[in-house]
């Protein structure tokens, strides 16, 4: 992992960079950052840049044997260690660590360059029901493995993720060497939530802050990376809130809604020209789908009705619209008004909260396709 496979991070980068270059080496750092926003990227790209033998150009080589290891996460003086639990099919009297999940731990970092939530971690080590954990075993293994010298690299180097989950006396075994370390002997944590570590560990950290990603720079991501147009890759940008994680879940939330954006699309029609007897048929489609899907086929439409409002507003910048969905709301955008929007989303609230409380869809649908048609034609 070199710092120019990251996205937007580059000013983080560049003051790691500084850092080594002036000689100021912490041994125990805590990368701080957001879901998504490439805090684990940043730290592995860091340990490789410690241990690479060429350096050049601000980076790391990417060619010498160290940095070739580091980037398959294979490196024997840089370990890994995460949450973990027992997970299905295995006795639960076993003490799961760390390097038991290593070879799944690099399928997911390849599969998604290491930006992954804790969730995704969790269901590709099969305990999607069961909350991960760094144990008080883990920290004896931590520190078994960093009393051993170096075997090929002038650092060793412990990357954390997630230490957060360490339970109190996992910590308290660790604090001794975080105080006092053996000589290039890094720590380098990772948290989402650093305000959940214990006071002296935190305080004994030398603090990375790992910022979200800039809309530019992420606009740029998903035009180079996914191939949305300019216009889409900006608006997703500023929906994905810095996150590259969050940028995916929209464009998976938005292809996997096309069916939701066609009844949609079919109930404004048919309440526009108030053709009833269609509407009980769209009512009865809707009625046969499953709970949950009428839920998010209802907060879709909340999401759509309300950006087709800021465009009748007159504040299309704060409107998350692109593609079909764009084209279709510019030209619906009049028929939602301030004469119907709160009573729109109020009638699409209420028919999720009827929905969440098993309420017949067969006499609940019909109701609220004919109100919609009502609200939709009221001027």
């Amino acid at each position: 992992m070199q710092f120019k496979e990251i996205t937007g991070q580059q000013e983080t980068a560049a003051k790691l960079v500084q850092g080594v270059t002036r000689g100021r080496i912490s041994h125990a750092q805590l990368f701080i950052g957001g879901e998504g926003v490439g805090a684990l990227p940043l730290a592995i790209a860091y340990a490789q840049y410690l241990n690479c033998t060429d350096r050049r150009d601000g980076d790391s080589c990417g060619q010498c044997p160290s940095c070739r290891q580091i980037a398959q996460l294979a490196h024997p003086d840089v370990h890994f260690v995460f949450p973990v639990n027992t997970p299905k099919g295995k006795s639960s009297g076993e003490k799961p660590l760390s390097d038991a999940f290593l070879s799944q731990w690099r399928r997911l970092f390849e599969k998604t360059g290491g930006y992954f939530s804790e969730p995704m971690w969790y269901s590709a080590i099969e305990i999607d029901n069961k909350q991960g954990n760094i144990s008080t075993f883990e920290a004896d293994e931590i520190i078994r493995k960093l009393s051993f010298k170096a075997f090929e690299s002038e650092y060793k180097a412990v990357i954390i993720w997630l230490p957060e989950r360490m339970n109190t006396q996992a910590a308290n075994k660790l604090l001794k060497i975080i105080e006092e370390p053996w000589e290039k002997t890094l720590f380098l944590m990772v948290s989402e939530s650093p305000e959940r570590l214990l006071p002296t560990i935190l305080s004994r950290m030398q603090v990375v802050d790992v910022p979200a990603i800039a809309d530019e720079r992420m606009a740029a991501w998903l035009a180079a990376r996914k191939g949305l147009p300019t216009d889409d890759a900006a608006k997703v940008a500023r929906l994905a809130r810095g996150s590259i994680l969050e940028a995916s879940r929209v464009l998976e939330q938005r292809e996997s809604s096309d069916e939701y954006f066609e009844l949609f699309v079919r109930l404004m029609r048919l309440s526009y020209e108030d053709r009833h007897m269609e509407l009980l048929e769209w009512a009865e489609t809707v009625a046969a789908l499953g709970r949950e899907e009428q839920k998010q086929l209802l907060e879709n439409a909340i999401r759509l009705l309300r950006d087709s409002y800021m465009l009748t507003a007159g504040v299309e910048r704060i409107a998350y619209l692109f593609g079909r969905e764009y084209e279709f709301c510019r030209k619906f955008a009049p028929y939602v008004n301030n004469g119907n929007i709160e009573q729109l989303i109020a009638e699409m609230e209420l028919a999720i909260r009827q929905v969440a409380q098993n309420g017949n869809p067969r006499i609940l649908f019909p109701h609220f396709a004919l109100t919609i048609s009502k609200l939709i034609r009221k001027i």
